[in-house]
């Protein structure tokens, strides 16, 4: 009896070992899987030396960007390029976003708020140095403004880049659902077609909003002819019955839900929408459109410029760079980062347009006068707050209006009648 005894709990023995063995071997196993799909990528700098200066000194800044505009972790294999620079210099960064270049600019304007790193656009960079609201960049802390490709290294807006730095740049066009809407009928006059009302979206901010209708109506998308804003404000305003909303970022759902079949945007979130979702295309009308340049500055009142300096040096090593450009489809001006580039890429017709089109059909932005602005701001505030005079917007009054009188006339004939049956 007791040999059975021993002999069984040998044999337990033997196949809790086996099993435990078999978990420590699974357990193995699947670490390994996780660790080969966790893979933690890194950043490679030119000069790690050069971003230790402020390594234990607690410093922090506070940057201020465009929504979606930089690598954010929020993927599987995307960096996050904020956590990298910390990482390697010890500076903590602040970071939230706008949506327009003039909530940027009232945001600076109203005070109350301190940034260290900003990254407006052309036009209202050139506005800023007006201004006297931005500081000139030291260039020997940004030793990779040498990666900037030399015809982005002056500009009008900025001559001589004293007070930018280039971050993207890329065009404006339309993007449409491929399902409805037929690639050769596209012009911008498509974005007042009443084919599409209801479904077409349009920019929520004045200057590319007035630059498609200057385009349309021939003129300049710098004009600051008073008679020309208030011609190219009437076209606006002769869009808003066909548009189904006034947008930024919102463009991203809206059309990616199938909600509109038709926009006006940006060449960069363009691919990204297309990336996403098969059925939409993009083209920018053989008629011209703007080339914009986003440039990244520190504003007057920054309280640590060496180390924003860092920073912009940071966004142009070539391999932040060339992250920048895969994650939110913008084009770079960083001439190592560009040279990483897929060929794909390079010649989707999107991204990067040949010169020929650049050089003919293409405008920057300038800074407009303190009035051609204001006029536009005003003509803007108008045209968005007046009432578009459809069918349901009459008829619905008219027939209220014909309820009341006829209510009235009936309590007057019983009113006479009573009076008549009183006597």
């Amino acid at each position: 009896m007791m040999k059975k005894f021993i002999l069984a709990l040998i044999s337990m023995s033997l196949l809790f070992a086996s099993g435990c063995a078999h978990i420590e071997e699974y357990d193995t196993e699947e670490t390994a899987d996780t660790e080969e799909t966790t893979e933690v990528q890194t950043v490679t700098v030119d000069n790690p030396e050069y971003y230790t200066r402020f390594k234990n000194d607690g410093i922090s800044i506070n940057v201020y960007n465009w929504g979606e505009y930089i690598p954010d972790g929020s993927e599987e294999g995307v960096l996050n390029l904020n956590a990298e620079f910390t990482k390697l210099t010890g500076i903590t960064v602040n970071y939230s976003t706008y949506a327009t270049n003039e909530e940027l600019y009232a945001k600076l304007k109203g005070g109350g708020s301190t940034y260290d790193i900003i990254i407006p656009s052309d036009y209202m960079i050139s506005r800023m140095i007006k201004e006297n609201m931005l500081e000139p960049l030291d260039k020997s802390n940004i030793p990779n403004f040498a990666n900037i490709m030399d015809k982005f290294k002056s500009s009008e807006y900025d001559p001589g880049s004293k007070y930018s730095v280039p971050y993207t740049w890329g065009t404006v066009g339309i993007i449409y659902d491929t399902t409805v809407v037929d690639e050769e009928d596209i012009g911008w006059d498509i974005l007042w077609d009443e084919d599409y009302s209801g479904r077409i979206l349009m920019f929520d901010n004045p200057r590319d909003a007035f630059a498609i209708a200057e385009n349309m109506l021939g003129y300049s998308l710098n004009t600051e002819n008073s008679e020309e804003l208030e011609k190219a404000a009437e076209k606006l305003k002769e869009q808003k019955k066909v548009v189904q909303a006034y947008v930024m970022d919102e463009i991203f759902d809206k059309m990616g839900a199938g909600e509109a079949i038709i926009a006006p945007y940006y060449a960069g979130d363009a691919v990204t929408l297309m990336d996403e979702y098969e059925d939409l295309g993009f083209v920018i009308p053989d008629s011209g459109t703007n080339l914009f340049i986003d440039a990244v500055c520190i504003p007057k009142g920054c309280r640590n410029k060496e180390a924003a300096e860092m920073y912009i040096n940071f966004l142009n090593e070539p391999d932040v760079a060339y992250a920048i450009a895969d994650f939110i489809g913008y084009s770079t001006p960083n001439q190592k980062a560009y040279e990483m580039l897929d060929d794909e890429v390079k010649n989707d017709g999107i991204s990067y347009l040949d010169d020929d089109y650049i050089e003919e059909k293409t405008t920057v932005f300038c800074n407009l006068s303190d009035e051609a602005n204001q006029k536009m701001q005003t003509l803007w505030t108008d045209m968005k707050s007046s009432e578009e005079q459809t069918p349901n917007k009459v008829i619905v009054p008219a027939f209220m209006s014909v309820c009341v009188i006829a209510s009235l006339i009936i309590l007057i004939r019983r009113y006479i009648k009573k009076k008549k049956d009183m006597f």
